[in-house]
């Protein structure tokens, strides 16, 4: 069998304890944080040219067809 520290360091908490649920909070709200910063990331990041390109491209003939009606 092969010990694993960390495991000695968590005590088992009974479901539904206030600890439970103050553990369970802290883990949503680092996921919320990390979520928030990849998407902050996302964001920001620069559109391609080939992604302008396109949608400009698909603007023109949007605006081509309406004109025709």
């Amino acid at each position: 069998m092969i010990d694993n520290p960390d495991s000695s360091r968590r005590k088992p908490t009974p479901l539904g304890g206030e600890a439970g649920l103050e553990e369970a909070r802290l883990r949503q709200q680092a996921i919320g944080v990390k979520l928030r910063h990849l998407f902050d990331e996302v964001v920001n990041e620069p559109v391609p040219d080939e992604f302008l390109a396109i949608l400009r491209s698909a603007d023109d003939k949007a605006n081509g067809d309406k004109g025709g009606e």
